[in-house]
């Protein structure tokens, strides 16, 4: 992958003091994604951040799946996880790490701090011990186990580990304070029992470590010299550097902070996507309106767009909502200079040129691009009887409309021009065909008598287009912060997928998955990489042609 230009941020900051210091005389880092759920744009701001930082420093990032919690966790994440950094245009150091890869000396270092007298096994049952952990006001108070001897401890663990113990019976815990001001340190549980399956270490084990024990171990024994995250974990810092402190181990990786992404107009929650998916607000984890990396990917966006677009918002500990227009114009830039271009009629209405040749058909030049001669140009079908966007015809309209209406003309794109001279309606008034005249000495160039034709309109010739489905997109949401209210469901945008069915130029038949065209004067569309065929051709939506929402919010 052509490296993205760096972009300074407090963070380099550090790496560079760090460097110039002797501290450490490379970086090292990791992505470690829980697999519980599909990546999000959140997480690519993150990808991004971890994997750009070793590329621009010529170190190291590891995949590291945090794989703690199997009643969450499937290998149906695991794969798509990888999949989504490979699609950004990133490759991990080695193979795939996971914390379950050392859940042996997880377990060797929690033994450690019980002969440490430094946790201990509590009886006490979820209910109690929230009660005693106390307030953000009010200290806690110790369990009635914090002093349980040693010796006592070290059995107890080892029951819990043979499996002695029923879930919720029996919990490890660190011994700390329980009058920090910190939440995270007034005796956190380190280790509880769970009698489940897990992808990867099978029916091995029945305790499993928390996050915030193995996170910080994981990269201490991976040698991560930088262990970035999100603000959320800032307090945690605390019961990181604690754990790595008191423990036998020669590596303390420094743990850093940034604000985390929140996209408007969407939700970051795994488990609010979760909620939506399992709810069948959307059709999946992939659905196009979702903010996941394989629901953009499905939608049209580009890896680079969605790397310019995180390179755009910085890295900063400053909290903030980002406007979904910004993302999308990191998407319209690239594709304004990149798209092909192709001819669809989204809401087609039937045309006939009556003065054209019947039976005849042309085959017209059309460029890829009209600013990109290298890109080429392509063949496209004229004939008698064309569609055209329903939109594009008024049978009367004022000065400012510059489409086609009766008795006036109007330039088909790449074609001729043409007059509009009646319509022919339904019983219910809806116009059906439109009959029109076309000059044969304007294929290419101005009519001959110096007559001014404005407007240009896009069509496909009827007898040889493509039958399409398309899917329009709006906002997931109508609220820019659909997290902070009651019940985000009520939020969701009714009209958040619009399917039309129409037609697209015959050159579209074998559009490739995910490949962005425009769609002339319409917006930016590709080919659905789940449902669309040659015998039923399905565009999605990616972005329109310039921004609307502002204009009509």
């Amino acid at each position: 992958m052509a490296a993205d230009a760096p972009r300074s941020n407090f963070i380099r900051h550090i790496i560079d003091k760090d460097l110039a210091s002797g501290k450490h005389s490379s970086v090292h880092t990791r992505f470690p994604p829980e697999p519980n759920g599909f990546l999000h744009i959140g997480h690519a701001k993150s990808i991004v951040l971890n994997f750009g930082i070793a590329e621009d420093y010529q170190g190291t990032c590891n995949l590291r799946f945090d794989d703690t919690n199997p009643l969450k966790e499937k290998v149906d994440y695991v794969n798509s996880i990888q999949e989504d950094v490979r699609w950004l245009g990133y490759q991990w150091q080695g193979e795939p790490r996971y914390s379950s890869n050392y859940f042996d000396q997880l377990h060797a270092y929690a033994v450690e701090l019980i002969e440490k007298g430094l946790a201990y096994v509590d009886f006490s049952s979820q209910d109690e011990m929230r009660e005693m952990r106390g307030t953000l006001k009010e200290p806690g108070t110790n369990s009635p186990y914090r002093d349980t001897p040693v010796a006592e401890n070290l059995q107890h663990f080892a029951d819990m580990t043979a499996g002695k113990f029923e879930e919720g019976k029996a919990a490890l815990r660190a011994k700390i304070d329980m009058s920090s001001p910190f939440m995270c340190m007034r005796d956190p549980v380190i280790y509880r029992v769970r009698f489940a399956h897990h992808h990867q270490t099978g029916d091995k084990w029945c305790v499993y470590p928390m996050y915030d024990f193995t996170h910080c171990i994981s990269d201490a024994l991976e040698g991560i010299t930088h262990s970035l995250c999100t603000l959320e974990f800032q307090d945690n810092r605390r019961l990181y550097d604690w754990v790595l402190d008191n423990i036998s181990i020669d590596c303390h990786p420094q743990q850093i902070e940034f604000s985390r992404l929140n996209l408007q107009y969407t939700v970051m929650s795994k488990r609010k996507l979760n909620e939506l998916v399992e709810e069948g607000k959307v059709s999946g984890w992939n659905d196009p309106r979702m903010p996941t990396i394989a629901g953009m990917r499905r939608r049209g966006y580009t890896p680079s767009s969605v790397r310019e677009f995180c390179h755009r918002i910085g890295v900063t500990k400053m909290d903030n909502q980002v406007e979904m227009s910004m993302l999308e114009a990191c998407l319209r830039d690239e594709l304004n200079h990149g798209a092909p271009r192709a001819m669809a009629v989204i809401d087609p209405v039937r045309l006939v040129i009556e003065n054209y040749p019947e039976g005849e058909v042309e085959q017209l030049q059309a460029p890829n691009h009209p600013s990109d001669e290298s890109m080429g140009s392509r063949e496209v079908p004229f004939a008698r009887e064309i569609y055209i966007e329903r939109e594009d015809f008024r049978e009367s309209a004022n000065k400012k409309y510059k489409r086609l209406v009766l008795e006036k003309e109007v330039r088909l794109r790449n074609a001729y021009v043409i007059k509009a001279e009646r319509v022919e309606k339904d019983a219910e008034g809806n116009i059906t065909t439109i009959f029109c005249s076309y000059d044969p000495d304007t294929l290419g160039k101005d009519p001959a008598d110096g007559r001014k034709v404005k407007g240009v309109i896009h069509w496909v010739a009827a007898a040889h287009a493509k039958p399409a489905e398309f899917r329009l997109y709006d906002r997931l949401f109508q609220v820019p912060n659909p997290a902070a209210e009651e019940d985000f469901f009520s939020t969701l945008n009714p009209d958040s997928l619009r399917v039309q069915h129409g037609f697209v130029e015959p050159s579209m038949a074998t559009a490739e998955a995910e490949k962005p065209y425009q769609f002339e004067r319409i917006g930016y569309f590709c080919a659905d990489n789940q449902d669309s065929t040659p015998e039923h051709l399905v565009f999605n939506q990616t972005v329109g042609l310039r921004d609307t929402w502002n204009d009509e919010a």
